[in-house]
């Protein structure tokens, strides 16, 4: 099997090429499992699929390193988008992407043809509790107050096609993400499980995140949930409509704009190739 190894500021995929020839049709959720083994596999935060598509320029799907499918990836989306571009799969620099979240804008910026940054249009968020989804009820989920284990943590849930809790800190670093992420993660208020964002704001266009992913845990960025993060910093008043959020493997640039839709720009990085046997 032939595959493709990329990263987006160090949230790393395993990508297959499904316009190619002789791919073989696998049970998808345990060959992610296998693959993105960092001991015994090729070792990756999840394992994308780029497949064809009868309504966009080509579909993604994406496995989580525990084998769950969730609905979209901003890192992994970006890396998609180059490696059509790269390879020839299309010659536009705007794309139509499908996903589980819907079809996705991409715009590419290149140089001597070779994709260097790439703006996502990342859609709506949406913020009605039940859609997210949460068990709360009201408009929205701001600043919420939500037992974990006998304290109370103050959160704003958010989804992106896929949900997000941001909790925000006086130090991001400080956090303790592998006890508190799983906790969050699996806690009943979230009936699909969620992502965990941890955010610090340095200032009104200026934020450091640190990421617990659900079916991955702990990773170097997340674009979902960056964008998120952005949203919520808006909702509480605590930054402007556009900002640089700083993640452990490097900056996104996110804007929700007059439209309602967020927009990401980010780089995304070819790390190798190779071929390999799963059984």
């Amino acid at each position: 099997m032939k595959f493709t190894k990329m990263h987006g500021l160090g949230n790393d995929f395993i990508l297959i090429d499904y316009f190619a020839d002789g791919q073989p049709e696998l049970d998808f959720p345990s060959l992610a499992v296998q693959m993105c083994d960092r001991f015994r596999g090729i070792g990756g935060d999840g394992l994308i699929l780029i497949l064809p598509s009868a309504r966009a320029d080509a579909r993604m799907r994406i496995f989580n390193s525990d084998g769950s499918e969730p609905e979209m990836c901003g890192n992994g989306i970006r890396c998609f988008a180059k490696y059509l571009y790269d390879r020839g799969l299309v010659q536009s620099n705007l794309l139509q992407i499908e996903t589980l979240r819907g079809i996705l804008t991409v715009q590419l910026h290149t140089s001597d043809n070779i994709v260097e940054s790439v703006v996502v249009d990342m859609g709506e968020p949406i913020l009605q509790p039940d859609l997210i989804p949460t068990t709360g009820s009201g408009e929205r989920i701001v600043d919420y107050p939500l037992a974990v284990e006998g304290q109370e943590v103050r959160v704003t849930a958010i989804s992106m096609g896929n949900p997000h809790c941001i909790i925000f800190a006086a130090d991001a670093a400080a956090v303790d993400l592998s006890t508190l992420g799983p906790k969050l993660e699996l806690h009943p208020f979230f009936p699909r499980l969620t992502n965990v964002e941890f955010v610090q704001v340095l200032d009104k266009n200026d934020v450091i995140m640190r990421v617990w992913e659900r079916g991955a845990g702990p990773t170097l960025a997340c674009g979902t949930g960056a964008c998120a993060t952005l949203v919520a910093c808006v909702l509480n008043g605590k930054t402007e409509r556009k900002a640089r959020v700083r993640l452990p493997g490097g900056d996104l640039y996110i804007e929700w704009a007059e439209d309602n839709h967020l927009y990401m720009t980010g780089p995304a990085t070819e790390v190798f190739w190779g071929e390999t046997i799963f059984i």
